[in-house]
């Protein structure tokens, strides 16, 4: 079984790095298909990877992915533990969101990726994920935070941390809600 999944996960990442569906995999440096423990309990899923992303090939690098990166570290989340990844695996132009149909085009991929994982919770990072993941009309100042269950996991979405080096304010809230991740996690754990 364990074989057979990293089997079916090398050739989804494979049909992944060779994608045209979308002009995005013309102009990407690399594809982003995402980091982290494949047996991961959490996963976090972005919009779509920046320039410092298509330029390594690893999630949440940048500034943004930096200033995550201590929020993880004050809760106790070790990144290795935790599965990262976004909607888009390529990055948009000039770090547009998203375009509807590049996002249609990439779900099949984190479908499977959910489904090869099988993470008990998943965390958007930001409105755009949400909106997609978890309703269209996802308000991120009003229900960051708050929990809804789809299927076997449960889902929530936190403040973008590329939002929070704009809006410092913004951050207690964010630091709640990642306490209140790590605490949902430790509930699966025990």
């Amino acid at each position: 079984m364990i074989n057979e999944t990293a089997a079916r996960w090398d050739e989804l990442a494979r049909a992944c790095e060779s994608c045209t569906r979308c002009a995005l995999g013309a102009t990407k440096t690399k594809t982003v298909f995402g980091g982290g423990s494949l047996t991961a309990d959490l996963m976090f899923v972005g919009e779509a990877p920046g320039e410092q992303e298509d330029l390594s090939g690893i999630p949440f690098v940048g500034r943004a992915g930096q200033l995550f990166d201590k929020f993880l570290t004050a809760v106790d989340i070790k990144r290795e533990d935790v599965y990262i990844t976004n909607i888009l695996k390529c990055r948009p132009p000039h770090n547009r969101d998203p375009l509807p149909a590049e996002q249609d085009e990439c779900m099949n991929y984190l479908r499977e990726q959910v489904r090869l994982i099988k993470p008990r919770l998943i965390v958007c990072l930001g409105r755009i994920s949400a909106m997609r993941l978890i309703k269209p009309d996802f308000k991120i100042t009003a229900e960051h935070g708050v929990w809804f269950e789809r299927g076997s996991f449960r889902i929530c979405a936190v403040y973008h941390p590329s939002l929070l080096l704009r809006d410092p304010r913004k951050r207690e809230d964010m630091l709640r809600d990642m306490q209140s991740i790590k605490a949902e996690l430790d509930n699966f754990i025990k």
